[in-house]
């Protein structure tokens, strides 16, 4: 369909809603982007874009190489959280490495993509399901869509039983490897990797609690209290953990990928279609890739529907696979001794293979899925 005579309303100015928003401004389409909060920003934390995310960035040219203060990863590094001490490591996957980035980081290079692009933006709006006056309806809204709710029916999230911490700790420039390490302990793990040119370390620690089940993303916490609940950690893991001073905490959820991700002109995208736990770093790279099948799917159906359909049909599969890894890797890390002992041996034997069996997520081309007919959704 033609796109240029388009109307499109993005709901949610997050790293996919901005995305897709200049996607399809790029094809043409008349897009606005509506916001909640008062300005486009991210809250303080680190992700990684593996080169399937990579591509979708160089694709909108939002960039074009690793971008001012970005980490390039030397690979993944499983450590002994009570030793503090390597098990095994992982070197970078065979398509390239990994980018560590601030989300404002990523978020400031997409917005630049949407100005270029032409993405009008309304700030300080909250469109509710039946609102939004578009050809096309995108919903970006987040793991707690209430867009999803009304396209595919209220969703029964589930508590894992885990709760994550994040912090972002100051850190000399230098000090910390360009590694994420994973460090494994008894009920909980931390994962750890600088950002900014190494002057922040970005922190992440999961344990496994009950009686506190609250879900929000930016929910405050005690310092002392994540300094006491992770005492046994040692080596980086330890000193950074240490010298934090400021955490924030949220109970991991899971959520059901989406039966259905679309009506006859609305779309759910990103978290809103596939809530992921943080266990394989793919969240943000989901909703990149989203966005190009979306755009690629809207400019070459004949009608909005059939459009619809064959973003859902690209996507779905891929999702589900990768979700499920995720919530199924969280168990791995918490292991205790002596069970761990043994886990730690095949892990050691075992590194290079984990690196091939993950390649498929990494070889993905969001870009050549439609237009190939590849249907590159699994291997």
């Amino acid at each position: 369909m033609r796109t240029e005579d388009l109307t499109v309303a993005v709901i949610g100015g997050g790293i996919g809603g901005t995305a897709v928003a200049t996607a399809l401004a790029q094809r043409g389409a008349d897009v606005t982007l509506y916001e909640q909060a008062p300005e486009l920003s991210e809250v303080g934390a680190g992700l990684q874009i593996s080169t399937n995310g990579q591509r979708v960035l160089q694709a909108l040219g939002a960039v074009s190489g690793p971008p001012e203060g970005t980490t390039v990863s030397d690979g993944t590094v499983f450590c002994d959280a009570s030793s503090g001490r390597d098990v095994a490591r992982v070197v970078p996957p065979r398509t390239g490495p990994t980018w560590y980035m601030h989300r404002a980081d990523l978020l400031n290079v997409l917005v630049r993509a949407a100005d270029r692009a032409g993405v009008k933006v309304e700030l300080g709006k909250h469109l509710v399901p039946g609102s939004a006056q578009a050809d096309l309806v995108i919903a970006a809204d987040g793991g707690r869509s209430n867009w999803r709710s009304a396209i595919d029916g209220p969703d029964r999230p589930q508590f894992t039983g885990q709760v994550a911490w994040r912090a972002l700790v100051p850190c000399d420039p230098g000090s910390l490897p360009p590694v994420a390490q994973l460090f494994m302990g008894t009920r909980a793990h931390v994962v750890l990797y600088p950002l900014r040119g190494g002057t922040l370390a970005n922190l992440v620690a999961i344990e496994e609690r009950h009686g506190w089940i609250e879900e929000g993303w930016n929910i405050g916490g005690d310092p002392a209290e994540f300094q006491r609940r992770f005492v046994d950690f040692r080596g980086a893991a330890g000193e950074i953990i240490g010298r934090t001073k400021r955490v924030h905490q949220w109970a991991l959820h899971l959520r059901p990928v989406a039966e259905r991700w679309h009506d006859a002109n609305t779309a759910l995208l990103g978290d809103a279609a596939h809530p992921t736990l943080p266990f394989l770093a793919q969240g943000a790279c989901l909703a990149l890739e989203d966005s190009l099948v979306l755009a690629a799917a809207v400019q070459t159906a004949t009608d909005m529907p059939t459009a619809l359909a064959l973003y859902q049909s690209e996507r779905q599969a891929r999702a589900t696979r990768i979700v499920g890894i995720a919530r199924g890797n969280a168990w791995r890390f918490h292991l205790p001794k002596p069970w761990a002992w043994a886990a730690h041996l095949v892990l050691r034997l075992g590194a290079g293979h984990l690196s091939r069996r993950l390649e498929w997520v990494y070889d993905y081309d969001a870009g050549a899925v439609i237009s190939s007919g590849s249907g590159g959704s699994v291997p």
